[in-house]
């Protein structure tokens, strides 16, 4: 369910604990919706997804971290007499993630690591009113500036039982937003808003097999608990309403390989497939996710001892996310993503060294 994707980094001989990334990611969303109706269709909108990552060596077995990343990002602004102009008509939300962490090599063969989350969630999203309610010459609906702030937890294990082989086991709780805020309603009114916005719970395992000097082999499975998300509760100036969503857990499979090219080129790809979360009968435009199969390449090359560059490409199809509501009943065609990400890597930082145990 996550729309983003990743191509695994090297295992390198190089030293992490002076490196700082700094990730640009830029997504571009395509699609096109198909419905019976007279109604025109719906399009997405570039979105962009930055991250900033420092490690620091405190001993030879200690290392403390930092990450500010993008867990997910949302744009649709499609035409104002599309067909599901009734559940969207402009949709933004961006959730951002601080973690701080500290990792400890316990023996030889395994690493521990973890830390607590900071996670902050803002919601935007524009709807026009259906024509059997009343209402004035403005018939929108706008819930503007919806946020909140919850903290959550990961760990994970990294077992290295072997110099080429490396497995590592890693789980995020789950992060349970109340989204508060107000909405604007026709006739003025402006009552206050919250609603449920949960992140699952995942687990995710991964592989990799230095097969030799040149290839190494990167495999992965994840399970995310979106049947957490199933029931929402909204409460719209003092008045509750319980519903249910239909979410479903999802699973994730994917393969990769690295090749190293020459001593300071290192080529990447994968493959992964993602289940859909969602059913024909309970997915919404506002969600036009189904089934997700994405493919990914990409290079990390060295500019020097102190600086490497690395870009990916990533191409995600979305399924044909079927809609079958009171309000729509169609398919989306060529409902594509497309991710783009830029990476730089600086060692050898002036402090490098400085803070040890």
């Amino acid at each position: 369910m996550r729309l983003t994707a990743e191509i695994a980094s090297r295992k390198g001989n190089e030293d992490p604990s002076r490196v700082r990334r700094r990730v640009r990611r830029v997504g571009l969303f395509l699609s096109e919706f198909s419905t019976t109706s007279r109604a025109n269709a719906g399009d997405g909108n570039p979105a962009g997804l930055p991250s900033l990552s420092y490690v620091h060596k405190a001993s030879d077995r200690v290392r403390f971290g930092l990450n500010i990343f993008a867990i997910a990002g949302s744009g649709l602004n499609p035409k104002n007499d599309w067909a599901g102009r009734f559940e969207v008509t402009d949709l933004s939300l961006t959730v951002l993630s601080i973690s701080p962490a500290i990792a400890i090599r316990v023996t030889d063969w395994l690493s521990v690591g973890g830390g607590p989350t900071a996670n902050y969630a803002k919601l935007d999203w524009d709807l026009r009113v259906p024509p059997l309610l009343p209402a004035g010459p403005d018939r929108g609906a706008r819930l503007k500036d919806l946020d909140d702030w919850v903290a959550a937890g990961r760990v994970g294990l990294l077992i290295e039982p072997t110099e080429n082989v490396a497995i590592s086991i890693y789980y995020n709780s789950k992060t349970d937003f109340k989204l508060r805020g107000k909405t604007r309603l026709p006739a003025g009114l402006a009552p206050n808003i919250s609603t449920d916005l949960p992140f699952p719970q995942f687990v995710e395992v991964s592989g990799y097999w230095q097969l030799n000097d040149r290839v190494a082999l990167l495999g992965t499975f994840n399970w995310e608990d979106w049947s957490t998300a199933d029931k929402l509760q909204v409460t719209l100036g003092g008045a509750t309403t319980s519903g249910t969503t239909g979410f479903k857990d999802t699973y994730k499979v994917g393969v990769g390989a690295n090749y190293q090219w020459d001593e300071d080129w290192l080529l990447q790809t994968g493959l992964m497939y993602d289940t859909s979360g969602l059913q024909n009968k309970t997915r919404s435009t506002a969600l036009p996710v189904d089934r997700q199969i994405r493919f990914a390449f990409g290079f990390q090359h060295d500019l020097s001892e102190a600086l490497t560059l690395g870009a990916s490409f990533v191409y995600a199809n979305l399924g044909r996310a079927k809609v079958r509501t009171q309000n729509v009943s169609g398919k989306y065609k060529d409902n594509d993503l497309f991710i783009l990400g830029l990476t730089l890597s600086f060692k050898q930082l002036p402090w490098s060294g400085k803070l040890t145990l």
